[in-house]
Formats: C-alpha cells, sequence, structure tokens
C-alpha cells in the first residue's frame, strides 16, 4: 500500500469522525430543543393555573362557578377509559403481531393486511371516531359510555402496537430460535418462553408512545359521546364520562378568566398524568431489561 493510498484512507476516516461530531451535535441540539419546549410548557402552566392547582381542585366536579369547578369527574373519567383501551388493546395487538410475525403464511394478502396495518397508524383519529359512533354506540348498543369511548381509543392504538411489536420481534437473532428448534421446543414455546421475553421490553415502548397518544385524544371522544359536564363518577362500563382534554376544551370555551386558569391547571395536571404514566412505563420496562440475560 503506498503513502498516498495510506493518505486517502485517513482522510476518509477524519472526514466520518467529522461527520459523527456534527451528527453527534445536531442529535444533542434537537433533544435540547425537545426538552426545553416540554419544560416551558410545563412551567407555563403551572404558573397560569396555580391559583387553581389545590386539593379542592381535585376532589370537585366541574360547575358555572369558575372558583369552585373541579376535574373530579374528568380525570376519573380519563383513567376508566385509558383502563378499557390498555386491556382492549394491549392483548390483542400483541397477539396480531405475533401472528403477522411468527405464523402467517408469507403471500399477497399478508402482504396487503401488513400495508393496510401500517396505513391504519396515521389515519386521523376523527375517522376512529366516527367508526366508533357507528360501530360501539349504534351498531353494538354500547351508547355514550366508557366502554365506547375504550374500545374506539382502542381501535386507534391498535395498530401503532402491532407495528412495534412485529418490529421488536424481528430485531431478535435468529439464533435464538434455532436454538430453542434444536432443543425440541415447539414454535409456540420459542415465541413465548425466548422470543416475548427478550423483545417485550422493546413492545413496552410502542405500548408507551400508543396509550400516550390515547390519553391526550379529544376529536374521537367528542364524536362518540364525551359531554362537558358530568356531576358524577363512572362507577360502570355502560356511564356517562368526561375526559380531561373535554373539560379543558370546554372551560377554554367560557369568557370568564378564571376559567382560563381552570384549563390552565387542568393541562397542567394532563401532562403530569401522561409523563407519570410514561415513568412507570420506562420503569417498567428498564427492570425487564435488566432481568434479561443475554
Amino acid at each position: 500500500m503506498t503513502s498516498q493510498n495510506i493518505q486517502q484512507i485517513r482522510q476518509t476516516i477524519a472526514r466520518n469522525k467529522q461527520s459523527d461530531r456534527i451528527f453527534s451535535i445536531v442529535g444533542l441540539v434537537s433533544m435540547l430543543v425537545a426538552i426545553g419546549t416540554l419544560l416551558a410548557l410545563l412551567v407555563d402552566l403551572f404558573f397560569d393555573g396555580l391559583p387553581r392547582l389545590n386539593w379542592q381542585f381535585f376532589t370537585s366536579f366541574a360547575g358555572s362557578d369558575p372558583l369552585e369547578a373541579g376535574i373530579l369527574a374528568a380525570w376519573v373519567g380519563s383513567i376508566s377509559v385509558i383502563v378499557v383501551t390498555a386491556i382492549a388493546a394491549i392483548p390483542l395487538g400483541i397477539a396480531a403481531g405475533i401472528y403477522l410475525e411468527e405464523y402467517a403464511v408469507k403471500n399477497w394478502f399478508t402482504d396487503l393486511v401488513e400495508i393496510n396495518v401500517a396505513n391504519l397508524a396515521g389515519v386521523p383519529s376523527i375517522i376512529y371516531g366516527l367508526l366508533g359512533l357507528g360501530l360501539f354506540v349504534y351498531g353494538l348498543q354500547f351508547g355514550r359510555s366508557v366502554l365506547s369511548a375504550g374500545l374506539t381509543l382502542a381501535l386507534l392504538i391498535l395498530p401503532i402496537i402491532i407495528v412495534a411489536t412485529r418490529e421488536a420481534i424481528r430485531a431478535i437473532p435468529g439464533s435464538i430460535r434455532e436454538a430453542s428448534y434444536a432443543c425440541g421446543a415447539s414454535k409456540w414455546q420459542t415465541v413465548w418462553d425466548h422470543i416475548l421475553p427478550y423483545c417485550f421490553s422493546t413492545i413496552l415502548t410502542g405500548i408507551i408512545i400508543a396509550l400516550a397518544r390515547a390519553f391526550g385524544e379529544t376529536a374521537p371522544l367528542i364524536v362518540v359521546g364525551a359531554v362537558g359536564f358530568i356531576a358524577f363518577l363512572p362507577t360502570r362500563l355502560f356511564d356517562p364520562y368526561t375526559v380531561l382534554p373535554i373539560q379543558m376544551f370546554n372551560w377554554t370555551d367560557r369568557p370568564q378568566v378564571e376559567f382560563q386558569t381552570a384549563a390552565a391547571a387542568a393541562g397542567f395536571v394532563l401532562v403530569v398524568m401522561t409523563l407519570a404514566m410514561n415513568g412507570i412505563a420506562i420503569y417498567l420496562r428498564y427492570r425487564l431489561r435488566k432481568n434479561i440475560k443475554w
């Protein structure tokens, strides 16, 4: 190898290292901008809603008096709806992802299903609201209830969970499957005992993103009948409900400044609840990854 070739190799390595540094700086700046924007939003909501952030705000129902109105029904309704959503969407989404990746025969029909699943992840949420209205509210006669809202949001996030599950399974090395089959394990034993334990922490990342989106959705819930005011807590699946985004929307439409303050406080609570839910899921993901031994 001549000295000229060595010099060209050194120049190429130097350019690659410089490109890596530039990319690292751009990534760091992008991350700091995103985090700074989120912190600015939180701080602005906190100080705008600080006069209403007290125990009475969390334990009172909404009303016509802006100084007495609270978010009790809204945050209880949000939790109720998201629990129904999680129970309906997570098992079905993971099962569908496993089937498409591990069991489905690769032909034109499965290719068509895969394309449609990927496209459904980008469909506007209002379309799912109309689907939920026709299917759950009127078709199955569930009415404008917690169950209808939860199932509608489950349809909304189902494609996200399916795609996340498939990508997580694809990332598992084929050698793990081959070693399992070599020991005499069946396909289901391989999936349940070897594939899922290694990829579930990655699947959980997709679930976090999906549930966070569902938690803040407004348009589908307006379509399927979320009310702006209720003076009781939903205790059954077929009860009427409201959620925090709907309550915020209702308050921001009022002219009184006190209602704007209450809306800011509700917005701060919504963001904190979303971050808390994500934090719990991230902690579970960390524990799962820590217990996995490659």
